[in-house]
């Protein structure tokens, strides 16, 4: 018998959502949607669902078991409560909220009613996350200690309310908390310091280009960055290792991993070796002998693994891909420092850095010109 589920939001996600499981998850029924937006609410009719009149009816539906919310990132946490105040099972868009005192409301309402409470955290199962994952799990690379995960567009400002403060928008919560949660994921190491700095180049209200380094207590460092204005893309992933180093050029997993060899010993030249670089012996080519190359690993995945695991949650008390406590420190990790909006053609830049659980929040005005910039 199918999960019966209710969307709330029906927008460009919650549409998705509903595509994707009509196509890939016959174990989850959508039966209706509810948005604050007529035009939403004849897309839900159109595309053969309910379209529910209010939010209150959609909680109201005895048959609704389980309820994905795909709203404006503001209006998560009160959507959540209500939700699993109704007997309903949550699934969350992320962010799931705009600070962790919010998500740690949502969690206590879930605990007291018994019912599922996660997020739709699926940047976990993609190709190349899940390449890196099986890469370091091999132990080919030896212990990882530069990590650099970036995600560069280059269609500039943010769409839609994704540039507006008021609703939760910016880089950060948007791709910069899947960057986040996939290097936690990791990472089975306590993060003991954040160093963050958070650009408005093109969207005055929010952030549109991050730089993040991570610090994590058993020695590696992360550097995660977000870009929208980037018009020759860095390798998706970068990763050093003690014995190794890995590259993902792309989304599409171009890319490649170069070893040590266990009999490739290599000696030191006497003299000063002449490159390119100019002479050198520190940044001189390693003979290729000692080293060999290893095509990336061939794994499968998708993304209705997500909601495959859900109907395991529901239907057999399994664990949920995504805990509670992976959500919070994930969430207290992730800071809005308060933003001064600047006219264009400024660029703002708010940075920030976190030691041993405290916030040390600098709200220096690091503001200058940049010449040539148009409005």
């Amino acid at each position: 018998m199918s999960i019966v589920h209710a969307i709330i939001g029906y927008g460009g996600m919650g549409s998705w959502h509903h595509r994707s499981l009509k196509e890939h998850v016959s174990a989850i029924q959508v039966k209706g949607a509810w948005d604050v937006r007529e035009e939403a609410r004849q897309k839900a009719r159109d595309a053969g669902i309910l379209a529910y009149e209010s939010l209150d009816a959609l909680l109201k539906d005895p048959e609704v078991q389980l309820v994905t919310i795909a709203t404006p990132n503001d209006f998560h946490k009160d959507l959540c409560i209500a939700a699993l105040r109704a007997g309903k099972n949550v699934i969350c868009e992320k962010p799931v909220t705009l600070n962790a005192q919010e998500l740690t409301e949502i969690i206590d309402v879930a605990k007291e009613t018994g019912l599922l409470f996660t997020v739709h955290h699926n940047r976990r199962l993609d190709r190349d996350y899940r390449i890196v994952q099986e890469t370091l799990k091999s132990g080919l690379l030896g212990r990882p200690y530069f990590l650099e995960s970036k995600v560069q567009g280059s269609r500039r400002s943010l769409h839609g309310w994704r540039g507006h403060k008021l609703n939760g928008g910016g880089m950060l919560l948007d791709w910069g908390i899947h960057l986040i949660d996939q290097m936690m994921d990791l990472i089975c190491s306590p993060v003991v310091a954040v160093d963050a700095h958070l650009l408005s180049i093109y969207t005055p209200e929010v952030d549109d280009n991050i730089k993040l380094t991570l610090t994590f207590e058993n020695g590696a460092v992360a550097m995660l960055e977000m870009a929208t204005n980037c018009l020759i893309n860095a390798p998706r992933w970068h990763i050093s290792g003690t014995e190794g180093t890995m590259v993902i050029e792309n989304w599409e997993c171009d890319g490649r991993i170069m070893r040590l060899k266990a009999d490739g010993e290599m000696a030191w030249e006497d003299d000063i070796v002449y490159t390119a670089a100019g002479p050198t012996r520190t940044m001189a080519p390693r003979p290729a002998h000692t080293m060999e190359e290893l095509p990336l690993p061939d794994v499968k995945t998708q993304w209705s693994d997500y909601y495959n695991n859900i109907v395991d949650v529901l239907e057999n008390g399994a664990a949920p891909m995504v805990t509670h406590e992976q959500l919070l420190r994930v969430m207290r990790v992730v800071v809005r420092p308060g933003r001064r909006r600047q006219e264009v053609p400024y660029l703002t830049c708010k940075k920030y850095r976190y030691y041993g659980g405290s916030y040390d929040e600098t709200s220096t005005d690091c503001t200058r010109r940049l010449a040539g910039t148009r409005t």
